[in-house]
């Protein structure tokens, strides 16, 4: 199969995946972020006698939570997202809305006489939530570098390596779009938030793609020497069909992993899970189509001559 002559329509689909993900980043704008990163409270609390999620939330409401965020995990338990909750009773008769136990306390009263059970209670500051952002942006960016700069040196003895170490961000940054993209969409049409687990899945994410990616330039190499009268085309040709086959294996045997995961392994780890399985299909996709024929429109030129076409005047011939 021709994979370099079809560069072209890799490109456009890859386009096709990655500008509705941008839109809803433009528009929303952004992810749909978790406690982890605006800082807040969260309850799991379950409830002796049955309560409807609009009755929950219409109480938050009363309660002074107007834009608390309720969802339903079983019959009578239920995830709360609030602000920011004191972990501690009053001291004093004034009412305090801001504390966890006058909220429990409210919910008992007007909904659940016979009790509520809190089975778990997480307390995020605004500070510390910055500071998770700050260092989520660093870790990656630490990632890139060090992939680069490692690839580049690991393919030092063939011609220009450093188009290597290039190509293989390209193919990550590729797969970190869409998954940040899609789970743009989710968030705006499914409020699904991102939390600290997003970000280590991004970086595995990252690694799994890189490493898809190493597979297919090893070949490469391999072959430029094997092969040193052919041209590039017919090398990454070659070394595409030679390897497709190990990274689909590889990749639908850890995709139903993934998937069996996702749907019996519990809710506390499906976000994690959900964007390892998008970005093994990405990781997978961009090592053949985005990672290698990057190599080939820098060998030929592709961008420069799309650019030269454009600037090129009206009825102008060669």
């Amino acid at each position: 199969m021709n994979f370099v002559g079809k560069r072209g329509w890799f490109y456009l689909f890859s386009l096709a995946v990655i500008l509705p993900g941008v839109v809803f980043l433009i528009i929303t704008p952004g992810l749909n972020p978790g406690i982890d990163f605006t800082g807040g409270s969260t309850l799991t609390l379950e409830f002796e006698a049955n309560v409807s999620q609009a009755d929950l939330r219409n109480e938050l409401a009363s309660a002074g939570h107007p834009d608390a965020t309720v969802q339903k995990l079983g019959d009578r338990t239920f995830f709360i997202r609030t602000k920011e909750l004191a972990d501690d009773d009053p001291e004093t008769e004034q009412v305090e809305t801001d504390s966890k136990t006058w909220l429990l306390n409210a919910l008992e009263a007007n909904l659940s006489p016979d009790g509520v059970t809190e089975l778990s209670f997480d307390l995020v500051s605004p500070i510390v939530a910055s500071e998770t952002v700050l260092n989520a942006l660093y870790a990656v960016l630490a990632a890139a570098v060090g992939i680069f700069i490692y690839i580049w040196w690991a393919f030092r003895n063939v011609p220009s390596p450093f188009r290597y170490g290039a190509a293989a961000i390209v193919a990550l940054i590729h797969d970190s779009i869409i998954v940040i993209g899609i789970f743009s969409i989710l968030g705006a049409v499914l409020n699904i938030e991102v939390g600290t687990m997003f970000l280590i899945a991004i970086l595995t994410v990252i690694g799994y793609s890189v490493n898809d990616t190493i597979v297919v330039f090893d070949r490469i190499r391999e072959n430029v020497t094997i092969h040193p009268n052919r041209q590039l085309s017919e090398v990454v040709n070659l070394s595409i069909s030679e390897t497709i086959g190990r990274s689909l294996n590889t990749s639908i045997t850890l995709m139903v992993t993934l998937l069996a995961l996702f749907l019996f392994g519990g809710t506390t780890i499906r976000e994690f899970l959900l964007v390892l399985l998008i970005g093994v299909v990405a990781g997978t996709y961009s090592s053949i189509a985005i990672a290698s024929q990057v190599l080939i429109s820098w060998e030929y030129g592709d961008i420069g001559g799309v650019f030269r076409r454009i600037r090129q005047p009206r009825g102008a011939t060669a």
